[in-house]
């Protein structure tokens, strides 16, 4: 069984594996060149590629609200068995979430999204929570 903070660094392996994958779509649209450049002027991505950017900096705020809220339940050394399950409906929300953004899974990339976040929130109480 993990503990919040290794699903912590679960997720920011995933969010690693999301930059890789936005950056190989990247790759095939705007090519080596582009990429290595100082990109002054601008280009965009399409299609899944696009998706993918979109899905990257998405994941990359829910680990900025997701990581303060596990740390500090490590501080006050509040974690619980529902702090647990809060950070497991997290990680397995937002595995869920980057193939539906994607894939453009719509109803479920919004309900994987809404369960991640909400089990943010439920985290941040729980920390306020705990004197």
């Amino acid at each position: 069984m993990q503990t919040e903070l290794e699903i912590l660094a679960i997720y920011g392996l995933l969010v690693a594996l999301t930059v890789i994958l936005q950056t190989l779509g990247a790759f095939q649209q705007l090519g080596m060149g582009y990429l290595l450049s100082s990109r002054d002027e601008h280009r965009t991505v399409q299609g899944i590629a696009a998706r993918l950017e979109r899905a990257m900096h998405n994941s990359i705020t829910a680990l900025v609200l997701f990581a303060p809220a596990v740390l500090l339940l490590d501080a006050k050394q509040a974690f619980t068995p529902y702090t647990l399950t809060a950070a497991k409906v997290f990680l397995l929300a937002r595995v869920v979430y980057l193939p539906a953004y994607a894939f453009r899974v719509t109803g479920l990339r919004t309900f994987a999204w809404l369960a991640g976040f909400a089990a943010t929130v439920v985290l941040y109480l729980t920390a306020l929570a705990y004197s």
